[in-house]
């Protein structure tokens, strides 16, 4: 199902699609119903560029207690490879 929102509506909500857009991503990260990679991906976003977005919202990166022990397996493994 594809969503259609029409040119009067944007404009009563004075509001253009794609601004739109990024808003129903940015909330949908920030609700934790898309990661940030989904989210930057629907409103075709590099990753610094929807960070920004998120900033001007008031809105932080979520990183948790698995994403720091990916992170922190992913350094071992690069240092382990480098090593080599």
């Amino acid at each position: 199902m594809d969503l259609i929102i029409s040119e009067k509506t944007l404009k009563a909500a004075e509001i253009s699609a794609d601004e739109l857009l990024v808003e129903i991503a940015v909330h949908l990260y920030d609700t934790e119903r898309l990661s940030i990679g989904q989210a930057k991906n629907l409103v075709n976003m590099d990753h610094i560029s929807f960070q920004r977005e998120l900033a001007k919202r008031n809105i932080y990166i979520k990183y948790d207690e698995n994403d720091l022990d990916t992170d922190l397996e992913n350094l071992k493994a690069f240092h382990q490879k480098k090593a080599s």
